[in-house]
């Protein structure tokens, strides 16, 4: 599964856009779980960069330590963790939720996860797997399609609804598993039940076998600015059963860390 989105095309350039700057973002981005080095060519063929610009943004990262090649391949280095862990330095609420988190995998004994919304997609901002053999290869950076997760629906459900209906038309919407929604009205009606709830649960959505249920994380305004869920297996717990006996820890979980962000008691 390609947890990367296509880079943005570039806007109009201007006096306040540095079109450098985009362009080495644009490099970063090319590096993917699909594609962990690439020459120099694969990285200006993906970019829609020359090779003479290509070759000067690679040699910039690789003075700044974010890049390092062989000579002939190019691949990052665990520095670029950098700018994304600045983000969540920035927001310490992350440090305090992480406890709650770890005691909420305890009693349910499957894996936790919380992530923000990014466009179409969610963006995972922390995860506690749980100590067993078989578990989603996910960890914090990683990208999902908000329209076919419990978090995603769960952020989708706090747009409002134009909005929200702008960018499910303007989203390809595919078919993932026999399981997943693939039209817009279909998608509409579940995330307005997931607002409506107040949770929302994901069955084989996205990929087969993977179950989970997610409720929003909000701040002193009511707003929701993110989303926890508790993921597992189909085959281990039915969704009859996750929501039956996961949801309440769930949702206690969930209304914690929203009190931690000042949400009323």
């Amino acid at each position: 599964m390609n947890d990367q989105t296509a880079p943005a095309k570039d806007p109009k350039p201007s006096d306040s856009y540095v079109q450098s700057f985009a362009r080495g973002l644009e490099v970063i981005r090319s590096f993917s779980a699909s594609a962990p080095q690439q020459t120099l060519s694969e990285v200006a063929a993906q970019t829609g960069l020359t090779r003479a610009g290509a070759r000067r943004i690679l040699l910039t990262l690789q003075t700044l330590g974010y890049v390092e090649t062989d000579g002939r391949q190019f691949r990052l280095t665990p520095r670029i963790l950098d700018l994304g862990f600045a983000y969540l330095s920035s927001l310490p609420i992350w440090n305090l939720a992480e406890p709650v988190m770890e005691d909420l995998v305890e009693e349910v004994r499957e894996s936790s996860s919380a992530a923000v919304l990014d466009g179409l997609d969610i963006v995972y901002v922390l995860r506690v797997p749980t100590h067993k053999i078989m578990r989603t290869n996910l960890g914090v950076g990683s990208r999902l399609p908000a329209c076919w997760t419990s978090m995603g629906r769960v952020l989708l459900a706090a747009l409002p609804d134009e909005e929200l209906q702008q960018r499910l038309e303007a989203h390809t919407l595919q078919r993932w598993t026999e399981h997943t929604a693939t039209d817009v009205p279909t998608l509409l009606a579940r995330i307005r039940q997931a607002r409506q709830q107040g949770w929302c649960l994901v069955n084989q959505e996205l990929e087969e076998g993977l179950i989970s249920i997610a409720a929003p994380l909000t701040n002193r305004t009511g707003q929701t600015v993110a989303a926890l869920n508790i993921s597992g297996q189909a085959n281990r717990t039915s969704a009859e059963v996750m929501q039956e006996t996961m949801l309440p820890a769930l949702l206690k979980a969930a209304r914690t860390i929203s009190r931690m962000m000042g949400a009323p008691r």
